[in-house]
């Protein structure tokens, strides 16, 4: 049994925590809000009270917070993580964050004898609950085939993409095509909508022919049932779409597509739709569209 540190018990950490902790092994667990590790001491995770109490007497360190400044905030400084972690011991950080600053973590790691991995996911709180994340992962192969156990109980679908960067750079590449579908998904629903259909019922049409997609069938329903609870926050997405856009300029990129979606959950932003779900853009196209 391994002795983790765990830092951020938000919507999906809290539930990739808990399948490290019922595995049976040893959990530390921070959080800045120290209520939502409850569940997780309740089950045995002994609380914390900093990320580098975390990290002190752990051999591997998950992270998964908010913002790209969050995982600076967690990671770097002589507070930080890398700083405070065991020699030769894993830093797997699981935020969607900025490629540049996973390579500046695994650099700074390599030079502590601290082996790094940034490993973002997919498949939002239902995935995280399910164990069934995708897991795209990018740092030193060796490392990686040792976190592969751990990683198979939060998730099934794992993959090595490469060094350091190179699971951030596959997490944009989601991103991008989940920010087209979800575009896609709400003007479908909100046309179904207004020519008086039943929107589940649409939905068990069109999700099973060519225009099934995971977010058709597990967003979609949540908007057939009005449920706008968060599984992946507006919020964060925008972050992750500002990642891309980033890069991609940095590359010399156009991506006219994920522009316009961004502007539309801007949008949502500014509606005070930030903490919705990201199928929350339905209710920003919806709002378009009514006269007056």
């Amino acid at each position: 049994m391994a002795k983790i540190g765990w830092i951020g018990t938000g919507v999906m950490g809290q539930s990739m925590c808990m399948h490290l902790l019922k595995a049976g092994h040893e959990v530390s667990v921070y959080n800045r809000t120290k209520s939502k590790t409850d569940d997780l001491v309740a089950a045995g995770a002994v609380w914390r009270d900093s990320p580098k109490t975390a990290a002190r007497d752990s051999s591997y360190i998950f992270s998964i917070v908010g913002y790209p400044e969050d995982v600076k905030q967690i990671m770097l400084g002589p507070d930080g993580v890398i700083e405070n972690a065991p020699d030769n011991s894993c830093v797997i950080d699981m935020t969607t964050s900025t490629p540049v600053l996973a390579e500046e973590i695994a650099e700074l790691g390599k030079s502590r004898g601290i082996h790094c991995l940034d490993a973002p996911v997919s498949g939002g709180d239902i995935g995280a609950r399910n164990g069934t994340l995708a897991i795209m992962t990018g740092g030193e192969k060796e490392t990686f085939d040792e976190v592969l156990p751990l990683f198979k109980l939060m998730g099934e679908n794992i993959a090595y993409m490469g060094g350091a960067g190179k699971g951030q750079h596959t997490k944009m590449c989601n991103q991008i095509l989940i920010a087209g579908t979800m575009i896609g998904v709400v003007e479908s629903l909100l046309y179904a909508h207004k020519a008086g259909m039943d929107l589940q019922e649409v939905i068990e049409v069109i999700g099973k022919g060519a225009a099934s997609s995971w977010s058709i069938n597990n967003l979609g329903t949540r908007i057939a049932k009005g449920d706008f609870n968060p599984g992946f926050f507006i919020k964060h997405f925008v972050k992750d779409m500002r990642i891309a856009l980033d890069e991609s300029r940095r590359m010399g990129l156009s991506l006219p597509g994920l522009a316009m979606v961004q502007q539309f959950y801007t949008a949502a932003m500014a509606m005070g739709y930030e903490n919705l779900g990201t199928q929350g853009l339905y209710k920003v196209l919806e709002k378009i569209n009514t006269p007056g």
